[in-house]
């Protein structure tokens, strides 16, 4: 797990990793045909952040019974396999928020974990880089937050160590940030699924929750309902019993918790980021992360280049609303999920606020060579002719009602027999995945307070 590791070895071990953990065995399906399973906590969601959660619970509490439940066929095929792969810092973030905190022991507990697993990795570093004199200001400014944040050796360099850095790129001043990284964060939370299996949890696919609701005490005089009040169901008319749930929906987290009763703010709007992808011979431009200094009347931190671990290097994202939520391609659209977004007061204020920023957002994702003009500032020697269209990825927003973006962390439960034994995740920004052993303890403690495991 060393920075010259080849990525061949991430490319097999997800392959292993979905081997193993993306189907259920016959045996559970057939007893999920019959009789509903029973087990004392069960955790919906089989993202980065829910597999997380559930490999940390079943690690504290080996007494207990644990379950996953995906929707999808197999695991981590959304926010956590569609992002850019970055190992982030803790630089952004505002000192003693949630974000901070986690993200630079996040960072720490997973350069240890796939040193142990032997999960490829690369400390590539980061440079965030000033091209305008009007921007050292704010560049200075992160340098001093990421101090406080204690961030590890960062340092403010000149035009000169940048081009010995990175001999294409070009500004005036950086921040470099050797200790960020990157990895595949898809083959991370298979094996933290593999970790729970291997711990005796339960994981269970193809399992869309549908709608909870509170057991009665079974007509023959059986305790069941009693021991496992919360009956999940599933949009195929399965059901799990539990003790407790934690949710940990992503894109769904606000309908997870809306079907429980609890509220339904702060709302996920779903924002599409579109990549391009440098051509494989021209991605000696570029050897680690390549970050512009972010704009505070901008919501989202801007175009950069990012290598990964299978070589390429991919270019952007930009941001904008997306019409599904899990809409990856241009025209994808879904009723339901346009209306939602459309007609909430939050959303009509946010685009308000930024409709000339959206507007250019949209016009450089039509437009590669606007998205490319953009890039230029910092390596002048791309052009359009280097970059081919690359993945997109979807990013799960919480918007409150007066179109703020929810910055930080937010839990949710609710009242009565069954709110008070739901726990939902309801706002985990990113960086999720890189704070996302960390965002786990967190969980796990919360989980322990409310439900005094």
């Amino acid at each position: 797990a060393q920075s010259g590791v080849r990525c061949n070895r991430a490319a097999s071990g997800r392959n292993h990793g979905t081997g193993l953990l993306h189907h259920i065995s016959g045996a559970i399906r057939q007893r999920l045909d019959q009789d509903p399973l029973s087990f004392d906590v069960a955790v919906i969601g089989g993202g980065i952040v829910g597999l997380a959660s559930a490999r940390e619970l079943i690690l504290r509490h080996p007494n207990l019974t644990f379950t996953l439940l995906e929707k999808e066929k197999e695991l981590s095929l959304h926010q956590t396999g569609h992002n850019s792969g970055v190992i982030h810092s803790g630089i952004y973030y505002t000192p003693g928020s949630l974000k901070a905190q986690l993200c630079v022991r996040g960072a720490m507990l997973t350069y240890q974990y796939c040193q142990k697993k032997g999960v490829p990795y690369k400390k590539c570093g980061k440079l965030i880089v000033a091209v305008e004199r009007e921007e050292i200001p704010r560049l200075k400014a992160l340098y001093e937050r990421g101090q406080v944040n204690n961030v590890q050796d960062l340092r403010l360099i000149d035009a000169k160590a940048i081009r010995e850095k990175e001999s294409y790129c070009r500004g005036i001043m950086a921040l470099d940030s050797p200790n960020t990284g990157i990895v595949d964060w898809q083959l991370v939370a298979l094996t933290y699924g593999k970790d729970f299996q291997e711990a005796g949890g339960t994981v269970i696919t193809d399992f869309e929750a549908s709608d909870f609701k509170v057991a009665a005490e079974s007509a023959a005089g059986s305790a069941e309902g009693l021991k496992y009040p919360i009956i999940i169901k599933s949009s195929q008319g399965k059901e799990v019993r539990c003790r407790f749930v934690l949710t940990c929906g992503g894109l769904y987290s606000d309908r997870l918790s809306e079907i429980s009763g609890c509220s339904s703010e702060p709302r996920i709007i779903p924002f599409r980021g579109d990549y391009l992808v440098l051509k494989p011979e021209k991605n000696y431009l570029v050897r680690g992360n390549i970050y512009p200094v972010p704009n505070p009347r901008f919501p989202f931190l801007g175009f950069h280049f990012t290598p990964r671990m299978d070589g390429s290097v991919w270019l952007g994202p930009n941001a904008v609303l997306a019409f599904k939520r899990e809409g990856y391609k241009l025209f994808d659209f879904d009723t339901q999920d346009f209306v939602n977004a459309v007609s909430y007061r939050g959303v009509q204020k946010l685009v308000m606020k930024n409709i000339v920023y959206g507007m250019g957002e949209i016009y450089r994702g039509v437009f590669t060579s606007a998205q490319v003009k953009n890039l230029q500032k910092f390596i002048p020697e791309l052009s359009p002719s280097d970059v081919l269209r690359g993945p997109s990825g979807v990013r799960a927003q919480a918007l409150d009602a007066e179109g703020n973006l929810v910055d930080d962390f937010v839990f949710d439960g609710g009242k009565g027999e069954l709110g008070s034994r739901i726990l939902h995740v309801r706002n985990a920004p990113s960086p999720a995945a890189s704070s996302s052993l960390a965002i786990a303890e967190m969980i796990a403690d919360e989980l322990e307070k409310r439900f005094q495991l």
